[in-house]
């Protein structure tokens, strides 16, 4: 089956060697990279908390060495990302209702049943028997029992596993082998079409690729490949922008020199196109909103040589920091950072100053995400049919809000990190419709034509650009 493990499934029960292992009930519960796993899953389904903090948390956990970092990211990601497709097999084999397992067993199954279908170079003895010893610490021998029988009779009928049909159900099918929601397959196939919804899927479920632009404020491209060759990383040019390069690995990046002293810094393409698409100068007054963690901005800075002069909006003070501490790493100088809300204003910069006085204004929504899920798989369940409408009415409002700071002759850039139409071009056209004094101006003269869509819009979709899902548009005010 696609995606699953290309070597022969054969169990391997024997410990290569060594005797098996002992449980040491006076250590720590959560000191290795799969028990790890199972609490960033199980606050992951009981909190809003997001994947990527609660990885990057263990990640600082100085008992873990650089395999079981690796090992923690990758299982964490790939249960997440496989949780539907694991749910169906181990739902089949469970006896009585899987739904109200407890949520350490129900994960701890959903460790080992990733490892068995998805990790070649780890015998199924291992992981099964980590899943099993966790279990028998905090649930007793009764759920530890329950675990390891059926995790042994998945491994025996390996070859055999049950898979929907497409004849019955095609969006049950396709949200079944490929791991994602009904109601968001359902949307691609009566937009794009059964094939290449499977495309659209099977590229969010692919491992992602590390992206990083090159801060040509401080080193040149031509030294930063000799800096990746010289660390034997292979890499690859960007297939839009010159300074963007995309590695497969790059370990303790952010322990790098380079990284750390700003020569570097990790950005999608898709996100450097929205910069180009705005096009500043070096005279200009660039106001960007909804601005953390302030990607854009630096990008932006540098296409400007750092001079004139960045605003830089962002609502959430927390993310102000984060932001301060990104730009000041990467050397930018010209951007000003204002914590305030562009929906309610109180800042005097945003009710008085900085009305009618911008060149151009960055507005890069919050949105659903769909077009980042390789990178941030729990989106897809978190995300819910109606969160795509309420955020259109969000997007709207800071599109209306954004207008009143621009100059006569001013310019509009509306950007999103998804790719559905209703955030999209749907948000567009009633912006348009309400302001017609407004035109698109076509992204084909900033930037390669290969991103722009028939209306004159970036637009990226992961299955046929390599990139995130994104969309953006330039829209000038007329004379």
């Amino acid at each position: 089956m696609e995606n699953q493990k290309s070597e022969a499934l054969t169990p391997n029960y024997q410990q290569n060697g060594t005797s098996k292992r002992q449980p040491e009930y006076t250590k720590n519960l959560y000191e290795d990279a799969r028990t790890c796993s199972i609490k960033i899953l199980c606050r992951c389904e009981r909190t809003d908390s997001y994947l990527e903090k609660l990885i990057d948390a263990e990640l600082r956990n100085d008992t873990l060495n650089d395999f079981d970092k690796a090992l923690l990211n990758e299982i964490s990601h790939g249960v997440i990302r496989w949780m539907r497709r694991l749910d169906w097999f181990l739902n089949g084999f469970y006896r009585g209702n899987y739904e109200k397992c407890l949520p350490e067993v129900r994960n701890a199954m959903r460790i080992a049943l990733y490892q068995i279908l998805f990790l070649n170079k780890i015998p199924y003895s291992a992981a099964v028997n980590e899943s099993v010893e966790y279990i028998k610490r905090i649930h007793g021998e009764k759920h530890a029992g329950v675990v390891n029988g059926l995790l042994r009779t998945i491994i025996r009928t390996l070859d055999n596993l049950v898979w929907p049909t497409r004849e019955i159900d095609e969006v049950n099918y396709l949200g079944l082998v490929q791991s994602h929601p009904n109601w968001m397959v359902r949307r691609w196939i009566n937009r794009f079409g059964f094939d290449d919804a499977v495309k659209l899927c099977e590229a969010n479920n692919k491992r992602p690729v590390m992206s990083l632009r090159v801060n040509r404020l401080k080193i040149s491209n031509t030294d930063f490949e000799n800096y990746l060759s010289e660390k034997n990383l292979y890499f690859k040019k960007g297939n839009f922008l010159d300074n963007f390069f995309s590695t497969k690995t790059m370990s303790k990046i952010y322990t790098d020199e380079l990284f750390r002293n700003g020569y570097f810094t990790i950005q999608d393409e898709s996100a450097g196109l929205v910069s180009k698409l705005v096009d500043p100068k070096k005279d200009e007054l660039i106001l960007d909103l909804c601005s953390a963690p302030g990607g854009k901005t630096s990008h932006m800075s540098e296409l400007m040589g750092n001079e004139g002069q960045i605003i830089a909006v962002e609502k959430y003070l927390s993310r102000v920091e984060v932001m301060k501490t990104n730009l000041e790493r990467l050397g930018v100088t010209n951007a000003k950072l204002i914590h305030d809300n562009i929906c309610e204003p109180a800042s005097k910069e945003l009710t008085e100053y900085y009305i009618g006085k911008a060149d151009k204004v960055l507005v890069d929504v919050p949105c659903s995400g769909l077009g980042v899920l390789s990178k941030k798989p729990d989106i897809k369940w978190k995300r819910e049919l109606e969160d795509i409408y309420n955020l259109q009415k969000l997007q709207t409002e800071i599109l209306e809000n954004s207008v009143k700071y621009l100059k006569p002759d001013g310019v509009l850039i509306y950007s999103t990190c998804t790719t559905e139409s209703e955030e999209n071009m749907d948000v567009v056209n009633m912006f348009l419709e309400n302001h017609p004094e407004f035109m698109i101006e076509n992204a084909e003269a900033f930037v390669d034509k290969k991103a722009v869509n028939p209306d004159g819009c970036i637009e990226l979709f992961p299955h046929i650009h390599n990139t995130d899902g994104a969309f953006s548009v330039r829209l000038r005010r007329k004379n």
